[in-house]
């Protein structure tokens, strides 16, 4: 058998070939079996590594400083030579590499190692004291929570398939303001996405809106 098996889109990564420190680490890593699939961005890898990763809601990390206050998980991903963005999902974790010419089989073996060591020190994937939920103003107006309820019943749980996610920014003037994420952010068909998926299901159902922008995040 060989250390990764190719399915469609995906590869599972049976770490039985790789050795380990301890016992109970080798126990660990053994019952992890971790898939990776394509996304829309050839530079973004999404990795399955079949354990909760934040459970809620998203992390976008686009450099080592960053991850280093928020995510130990995002900071030990950084150490390995060639990636240059992490987001972190629900039950995934997206990587992105610094350029084309970065091979994925080389980066590969040591994203796999890397998260199932992670995994197996038992530290915390995000340091919880900077992740506070989300606060919804209840002066919203009745645009504002319809455009919200459609970015995450209908828009978020597709983006998020692909590796990345999409967020609230703000509404003015009837332009919806909208960050991407992940393997979103530097996808050569994230303007196509917001503007004939995205823009299209907001103005179909909210006629407020006018369009869509999307919003680079300064602090990155």
């Amino acid at each position: 058998r060989t250390g990764m098996a190719l399915r469609r889109g995906f590869t599972l990564f049976r770490p039985s070939q790789l050795v380990f420190g301890s016992f109970k680490a080798v126990l660990l890593r053994r019952s992890m079996y971790i898939q990776s699939m394509e996304t829309p961005n050839p530079n973004s890898l999404k990795f399955i590594p079949g354990k909760t990763v934040l459970g809620d809601g998203t992390a976008d990390f686009a450099h080592i400083t960053a991850a280093a206050r928020r995510s130990p998980l995002a900071e030990s991903l950084f150490h390995v030579t060639g990636v240059s963005r992490v987001f972190l999902g629900p039950d995934f974790v997206t990587i992105t590499k610094e350029d084309d010419e970065t091979d994925w089989a080389t980066l590969k073996p040591d994203i796999y190692a890397t998260i199932m060591d992670f995994y197996a020190s038992n530290r915390p994937i995000v340091n919880e004291i900077e992740f506070e939920p989300e606060i919804n103003s209840e002066n919203e107006d009745e645009t504002v929570v319809m455009i919200r309820e459609l970015l995450d019943t209908r828009i978020r749980p597709t983006v998020q398939e692909d590796g990345g996610d999409i967020t609230f920014v703000g509404f003015e003037d009837g332009i919806v303001r909208l960050k991407l994420q992940g393997a979103c952010s530097t996808c050569p068909s994230s303007i196509v996405t917001l503007k004939n998926g995205v823009e299209n299901m907001l103005q179909f159902y909210v006629p407020e809106v006018k369009g869509v922008e999307q919003v680079d995040d300064e602090s990155e």
